[in-house]
């Protein structure tokens, strides 16, 4: 695949704009999921302080968001992305859509590692009279760790593959690369150099979140 110097320099302005996209918003979906996610925890039956009618709103919001395909949410939130950054097309404004996206599939992800955190642990933390705060803290969080990091790994591939279908709507990256030439144009040879940066930088996040997780697992002894 013989590119021009100009083609190369655009892939690599892709590569780029995808990792800007994926990375921030991979942080702020964490701002926002994080908090959530505890809510759920805390406020279920059998949390630390349940609170129905709580848990019940928060949980009709997360699923509600996360059944809303990203493409169409893409389309509804416009307005939004038009007001933060100041255009609907581009990387900053499509973060605003990822975030979104994302968000509550960062809080299940959470949920689901902070409640296979061992009950007797947490009882044992309540027994010496710990605090809600102190338990999440110094109990929930540090115990869910590992776990924590492999749904990290697994949202930040969810995430990229959100960007790259951004690209259908002048969403930035290698995914409106793709697209735009390797679709429309029928320069199959770009679409095809696109979809191997998009695998390797998948393959890359799940090498280094893997690698992470092994180090923080108690239950892996060198």
């Amino acid at each position: 695949m013989l590119f021009s110097s100009d083609i190369w320099m655009m892939i690599a302005e892709g590569v780029q704009g995808t990792l800007y996209m994926v990375l921030v918003s991979t942080i702020f979906s964490y701002i926002l999921g994080l908090p959530l996610a505890i809510l759920l925890v805390v406020t279920r039956k059998n949390g630390l302080h349940p609170m129905p009618a709580v848990n019940m709103i928060a949980d009709v919001v997360v699923n509600i968001l996360r059944s809303v395909p990203f493409l169409i949410l893409m389309i509804l939130v416009t307005p939004l992305m038009r007001l933060i950054a100041g255009k609907s097309y581009g990387p900053t404004a499509t973060i605003v859509a990822l975030v979104i996206a994302a968000a509550p599939y960062v809080a299940r992800m959470i949920e689901s590692s902070l409640l296979e955190v061992d009950p007797g642990v947490i009882e044992a933390a309540l027994s010496m009279g710990a605090s809600t705060k102190t338990i999440i803290l110094k109990v929930l969080i540090p115990e869910a760790k590992t776990s924590l990091i492999v749904g990290c790994t697994i949202v930040i591939g969810t995430i990229l593959g959100y960007s790259a279908m951004a690209g259908a709507l002048g969403g930035g990256g290698l995914g409106d690369i793709a697209i735009r030439y390797g679709y429309n144009r029928y320069q199959f040879d770009i679409l095809i150099v696109t979809v191997i940066l998009l695998v390797i930088l998948v393959q890359i996040f799940q090498i280094i979140g893997m690698k992470i997780s092994k180090k923080t697992d108690k239950r892996i002894r060198e």
